[in-house]
């Protein structure tokens, strides 16, 4: 087998010597600033993780043929080194990358080039048809193009934390199904394209403008967890129901009014929390399953002659009418009531 080197955190300030046929190389969270010239001669390394370094800059390392893996995150790079086309994964993470190249590895299944201040991305990067996952999260970009459509193998994607106004429809056409984020944008809206993303797990809209959602939301089956919270809705639409695998559903600091009566029917839900809207009721039958109901901060003046079995239940800054019955019912069978 290979050599290989580990050092990471290991307090060093400079490239230490590695053998000819090093096949993995960890420095990660040094103090290292600069990799010299002949790491770009290790023809057997597969793995370079210089993570959390001070480097600037990275010699030319296009020739390492066996390099599948480049982990350069949180470092002060301002451009991406030369890589070869056998790299499959590169991490750019909090780095000083203002523009990615016209060129990169057309092999890359896992890109990530978040927290650089990218203002925008090359046409090379959506031809990526090999990318399963995908980070451009916390950058300064204003739009997406149609052609991210073409990221069919696309597992995950975020493009949270920018400053998108709207998401194409092409959205739709990903395969995804672990996570997309599109938190803390400036989205005003939701094409209904997304109800196409039937295999997706999780689903964050966080911190937009959102003033409604889309019909075909109700689509979405395989969704497990929905966080909508901070943005501008006003009701939900009674396709939620068809969310049968939901287990978590965060709509904090909306201004809902009530609930659609379709709740009842997310089965699995486990977490609902409704905290700062303007509810003044809820509807008749909540899922059975839910175990944690947080209604902080709304208008609540009456409750459900009947709720779930719930394990914890804040009524805080409410102003409910008397003592319900349903609450006597709740604390006697072990639900923390904090009202």
């Amino acid at each position: 087998m290979r050599p290989e080197l580990r050092a990471p955190g290991a307090g060093l300030t400079s490239f230490p010597d590695v053998p000819d046929d090093v096949r993995l190389i960890d420095l990660a969270w040094n103090a290292i600033t600069e990799v010299p010239g002949r790491v770009a001669g290790l023809a057997a390394l597969e793995e370079l993780r210089l993570d959390g370094n001070r480097l600037r800059a990275l010699p030319d390392l296009s020739g390492l043929s066996a390099l599948r893996a480049l982990h350069l995150d949180g470092n002060a790079l301002t451009a991406v080194p030369a890589c070869p086309p056998s790299l499959e994964s590169l991490f750019l993470y909090g780095n000083r990358v203002r523009t990615l190249p016209d060129r990169i590895g057309e092999g890359l299944r896992h890109l990530s080039a978040g927290a650089n201040g990218l203002t925008g991305v090359p046409a090379s990067v959506w031809r990526l048809t090999r990318l399963e996952s995908l980070n451009l999260a916390e950058n300064a970009l204003t739009e997406v193009p149609p052609d991210v459509g073409g990221l069919t193998r696309l597992r995950m994607l975020d493009l949270g934390h920018n400053r998108l106004t709207s998401v194409p429809p092409e959205l739709g056409d990903l395969a995804l199904t672990d996570y997309l984020y599109l938190s803390d944008n400036l989205l005003t809206e939701v094409p209904a394209a997304i109800g196409r993303l039937d295999r997706l797990a999780y689903l964050n809209l966080t911190d937009n403008r959102l003033t409604r959602l889309p019909d075909a939301l109700g689509r979405m089956a395989a969704l497990v967890e929905l966080r909508l919270y901070g943005n501008r809705l006003e009701s939900l639409p009674e396709t939620i129901g068809g969310l049968t695998r939901l287990r978590e559903l965060h709509l904090q600091g909306n201004r809902l009014t009530r609930l659609p009566a379709a709740v009842a029917g997310l089965e699995e839900l486990r977490v609902l929390d409704l905290r700062d809207n303007l509810l003044g009721e809820l509807p008749d039958t909540l899922p059975s399953g839910l175990r944690q109901l947080d209604l902080r901060n709304n208008r609540l003046r009456t409750l459900p002659d009947r709720l779930p079995a719930l394990d914890k239940l804040d009524l805080r800054w409410n102003k409910l009418d008397g003592e319900p019955e349903v609450l006597r019912r709740l604390t006697a069978g072990g639900c923390v009531v904090l009202r």
